[in-house]
């Protein structure tokens, strides 16, 4: 089976499935916030009866920053830092008008960033 008819059997099952997919993706610096935050996000699609796939842990974005200790001399005297957002990926698949509005309503922790998309 080539690559373009394996890509149109997707393509003509997914039509047969009716709705689209809800791709979600959470954000957090810290892990143990961002697991809370997708178990939470889990109970409400499995309350609701949603098909879900997930959560898929993504690679972490570190990011270093390298500082000078003294302002004018001492140049070997270095500090570094790290920033590492943690990252995971949340599908639902054919999203009724309820597991929308449910997931809307949620109140998750402060430095969570969630983005939804609809594919």
């Amino acid at each position: 089976m080539t690559t373009a008819e394996h890509t149109t059997k997707k393509a003509a099952a997914k039509k047969v499935e009716g709705g689209g997919m809800l791709r979600i993706r959470v954000r957090a610096y810290e892990s143990k916030i961002l697991d809370a935050s997708v178990r939470q996000i889990m109970d409400t699609a499995a309350r609701l009866e949603a098909t879900v796939h997930g959560p898929i842990p993504l690679p972490t974005h570190i990011t270093k920053y390298t500082v000078n200790r003294a302002t004018f001399v001492y140049k070997d005297a270095r500090e570094q830092f790290e920033m590492r957002i943690h990252k995971r990926l949340i599908d639902i698949l054919n999203p009724n008008q309820k597991i929308i509005e449910a997931l809307t309503n949620l109140t998750l922790p402060s430095g969570v960033n969630i983005d939804v998309k609809m594919m």
